[in-house]
């Protein structure tokens, strides 16, 4: 087993799987955290006030989602469109994570073990 802290994330624009292989000190076997889900904004007064909701709550989304990467050395993230794109480069922008090695795969819907089972894989554990 690595002694690397590892992490996988599938994500969508409306919630992210996220595993990994350590807690805040020590890395040992892979496991689940809770899901994060994303707040996803309905009606609003103008586009303008739409897409300042969208990116506020994609920011929200994103933050919630790097705070269960911290002290991560290596991750993979996976899944469909181009959320996973925009999150590498909102980690690759945050200065915490600038030394973070950061794999992209593209992946549909997958359930939780699903997501367990080819993070394991991806990393050979």
């Amino acid at each position: 087993m690595s002694e690397k802290k590892l992490a996988g994330i599938w994500m969508d624009t409306e919630k992210a799987i996220v595993v990994k292989n350590h807690d805040a000190q020590n890395a040992f076997k892979f496991f689940l955290c809770s899901p994060v889900k994303a707040e996803i904004q309905h009606g609003n007064s103008s586009e303008n006030a739409g897409n300042n909701a969208e990116q506020t709550n994609r920011v929200k989304y994103f933050k919630e989602i790097e705070h269960l990467l911290i002290n991560s050395q290596e991750v993979c993230i996976m899944g469909p469109g181009t959320v996973q794109e925009e999150f590498k480069h909102y980690l690759e922008d945050t200065p915490q994570f600038k030394n973070l090695k950061i794999q992209l795969d593209t992946a549909q819907q997958m359930s939780e073990e699903q997501v367990l089972e080819k993070v394991k894989e991806h990393f050979n554990a």
